[in-house]
């Protein structure tokens, strides 16, 4: 791991871009090196492939949710509808693809082997690159090659349709998948890798081509098919399976590991203390800094009961008292937020939730670790990029929303999952003959046949991966954007007065008006401006930033708007739709 770090840091600071005419691909990234004196070993190779990784997501890009599923003090602009055409920047960068075609157009000068494998390394970074720009804009130009300064047609050149840059976008995982080497490894790209890849772009790609009829895209059922080839390739050979210890703390474990569990951890991001790479999970989840993050109330409603019953099926599930509501649940849940008994890792210390940690009460405690990683930016758990959980979902709904799905294929995928925490498996039949409402009426777009399954994979999906950022995505694809605009909430409490959250006997949390009560041990929260409940001294759900008004136009903010900048240098670049 060592020596992988080092080569990451000597060729970040060896593979600097120079800037160029409209800081895109006209310039070679490595001007002074010819590559038939540079490209001669597989170490060279490896060595210039390594920079491809600085483009992985950080840990915060991973732990720091801001959409429907974890809400905080303040609100992001996409749940505004204060996003405004910017004047540069805006995700609209480039230069990660001049290094990866500069690459694929010299590793090849010289006869090196094992030099396919780096060749698919890099081609599978590319699908991403561009898997990240279609999900971000739409259509954007297909850049296959290091582009000239001088060739002023290529760079001012219009974007490419959707269509060909995502059938672009298939060869590239194709090749990647046909070329590279299948040894395992958590921090290095693999013929693993590259499946599971396949397996997350072609399901994002060909659900939104379902859903998202206004922009007339043929070919969803063959991104879906793709989407289950892939998951199914990598399920039927065996490399990956699910981690698991007891129902009580398997799936806790798998995040707060200092390394990553390799069983089911496809690629991570490695951290170390040694080696002084931290991040800041313990930090954000418990103080007041990073805006109290907490579970928000839909989601905690969605957590089945542990008999496999829904939760919302009872008349009262939104005034439940927390020490009840948490009770008999999903094991998932007791394992992302604080419930009754839980304790830090290391201690034997019981701990309620934090108010000064959560807005919501649902306080995170997935990903946390022992308090010696509490002070600022000092923990060191690795952080999953990808898991074979995701893998398995991905074929679930790929075959579900293909209108292919067995009960054989929820065997071999979504009842991994709930084997881990011993919930019961989850049954096609009984899915399809009784839809969830409750979830129904978050997922408008559901209809069809297989409206229940589609729905309870939802369900198992937004449960399974809360707080590893697959949120947002996955309501721009399915087209749910109308769930940013509904009111965030968080737990019941019945009015003023004291609260025993854990039920232990002892008094928790004080709602009060008026003067501050002076008795030691609660804590203390006044109505009205420390917490906001619905329905005031009458109590109710916690309100979360009730005073902001939440938009999200349906014509327009499934695509990001393309930089005043950017088309000010290229008039051929058309504005996406109602961003004008």
């Amino acid at each position: 791991m060592k020596k992988l770090y080092i080569s990451l840091f000597i060729l970040g600071a060896f593979a600097i871009f120079s800037s160029c005419k409209k800081g895109f691909l006209d310039r070679y990234p490595l001007a002074d090196i010819n590559p038939e004196q540079f490209f001669r070993t597989v170490k060279d190779l490896e060595l210039y492939t390594n920079s491809f990784y600085n483009v992985m997501p950080s840990a915060e890009g991973i732990y720091n949710e801001d959409d429907d599923n974890v809400v905080k003090t303040s609100l992001n602009e996409l749940l505004t509808g204060n996003r405004v055409v910017p004047v540069s920047g805006g995700g609209w960068s480039w230069y990660p693809l001049r290094n990866i075609n500069y690459f694929l157009e010299n590793y090849r000068k010289v006869d090196i082997p094992g030099a396919a494998h780096y060749g698919g390394v890099a081609r599978l970074f590319r699908a991403i690159f561009y898997f990240d720009k279609v999900s971000s804009f739409g259509d954007v130009p297909w850049y296959g090659g290091v582009i000239d300064i001088q060739d002023s047609s290529l760079l001012n050149r219009p974007r490419d349709p959707r269509t060909l840059v995502m059938d672009s976008v298939l060869a590239d995982l194709d090749f990647a998948i046909a070329n590279m080497n299948s040894t395992k490894s958590v921090e290095k790209m693999t013929k693993w890798t590259a499946l599971a890849y396949k397996s997350r772009i072609c399901l994002f790609e060909g659900t939104f081509r379902k859903y998202h009829t206004e922009f007339n895209l043929p070919g969803a059922d063959k991104f879906l098919a793709e989407a289950a080839e892939a998951a199914e390739e990598l399920i039927n050979s065996g490399t990956y399976d699910i981690y698991t210890s007891t129902p009580q703390t398997a799936y806790l474990e798998l995040f707060s590991s200092m390394s990553a569990q390799d069983k089911e951890v496809i690629l991570t991001r490695r951290f170390s203390s040694d080696l002084q790479i931290w991040h800041n999970v313990n930090y954000y989840t418990i103080t007041a800094s990073y805006g109290r993050p907490g579970l928000e109330k839909k989601l905690v409603n969605s957590y089945l009961l542990q008999d496999g019953s829904r939760f919302t099926d009872q008349a009262d599930f939104n005034t439940i008292p927390f020490a009840e509501e948490v009770q008999n649940r999903d094991p998932r849940l007791s394992q992302t937020i604080r419930t009754p008994g839980y304790t830090r890792i290391g201690s034997t210390t019981k701990l309620p939730p934090d108010f000064t940690g959560t807005i919501t009460g649902y306080q995170l405690i997935k990903f946390v670790t022992s308090t010696n990683e509490d002070s600022y930016n000092r923990s060191h758990n690795d952080m999953p990029v990808m898991r074979y959980a995701e893998v398995l979902l991905n074929f679930a709904e790929a075959k579900a929303e293909l209108g292919t799905l067995t009960q054989a294929d929820i065997d071999k995928s979504i009842k991994l999952l709930r084997d881990r925490v011993a919930m019961p498996n989850m049954n096609l039949a009984a899915a399809n003959a009784n839809p969830d409402p409750y979830l129904a009426g978050q997922y408008k777009q559901v209809a069809g046949a297989n409206k229940g399954v589609i729905l309870e994979i939802r369900r198992e999906r937004r449960i399974e991966l809360v707080m590893e950022s697959f949120r947002r995505n996955d309501l721009m694809r399915w087209k749910e954007g109308h769930l940013y605009t509904e009111q965030f909430k968080g737990m019941y409490f019945a009015g003023v007065g004291p609260y025993d959250l854990d039920g232990d006997g002892t008094t928790d949390v004080y709602i009060y008006t008026g003067t501050k009560p002076t008795e030691k041990g609660p804590q203390y929260l006044k109505l009205g401006s420390e917490i906001l409940l619905e329905n005031g001294t009458n109590g109710g759900l916690i309100l979360v930033n009730p005073q902001i008004a939440k938009k999200f136009d349906e014509t327009r903010d499934y695509l990001n708007p393309i930089p005043v900048q950017e088309r000010q240098l290229n008039p051929a670049l058309d504005q996406n739709p109602n961003w004008e």
